[in-house]
């Protein structure tokens, strides 16, 4: 899932937390600043772990922190479209292994789902590049999967051929690793903005945004 990457790296970040409240030398090398996260992790996780001694109810206790930590990461993500115009219609659900990338233009609320690598569309969707949600479709969304909030589901597949080529990530990108890369991000919803004009909607584009599935 996209957020497996995630959940190992806040696991390490949590681990070194447990044990620098046991171990002051310890303490020194999992001490970080927030922009040096990353590396540090890269460089003291493994480290850290080794320290580790945990009875069965605590590392159950440790992981149940971590699970919940990321799911509170996951809902604060998905903020990010939410109160987008029109507001109403429904905010739309976020496929599995895959994102949205969503604009506002003209009153009209357009999303593009995307699935990982490795995953494909559970329907034919190549001419189908974006579902929209207006007054002109009474703000229900002209998904496939008529009457929800469900614009696609992207099942594991060999071959990724039910889309058009921008609605997949590359092999060495999922949502999420796109999206912790500002101008990954960028080129994303750029690259979507540009799809609307070549499709006719040369409105301003507002309220863009994109979000990643589990």
């Amino acid at each position: 899932m996209a957020f497996d990457s995630t959940l190992s790296w806040v696991f390490a970040l949590a681990v070194c937390a447990f044990v620098a409240a046991q171990h002051e030398t310890i303490n020194q090398n999992c001490s970080i600043q927030a922009d040096q996260l990353a590396a540090t992790l890269k460089q003291r996780a493994g480290e850290c772990a080794e320290n580790l001694s945990l009875s069965s109810e605590e590392s159950a206790s440790l992981l149940l922190s971590v699970l919940k930590l990321k799911d509170s990461l996951h809902i604060q993500q998905l903020k990010e479209c939410q109160g987008a115009q029109p507001r109403e219609c429904p905010e739309a659900n976020v496929p599995r292994n895959g994102g949205l990338v969503c604009v506002t233009a003209a009153s009209r609320r357009y999303c593009k789902p995307m699935c990982n690598y490795g995953f494909d569309f559970a329907f034919i969707r190549r001419s189908r590049l974006y579902d929209e949600c207006s007054q002109q479709t009474k703000y229900e969304w002209d998904s496939q999967y008529i009457g929800g909030r469900t614009l696609a589901v992207c099942s594991e597949a060999r071959l990724q051929v039910s889309g058009a080529k921008t609605a997949y990530f590359p092999e060495n990108q999922n949502c999420l690793t796109a999206k912790s890369s500002s101008q990954q991000q960028s080129d994303i919803l750029d690259t979507f903005i540009d799809e609307l004009r070549d499709r006719g909607v040369h409105a301003e584009h507002r309220h863009a945004c994109l979000v990643c599935g589990e």
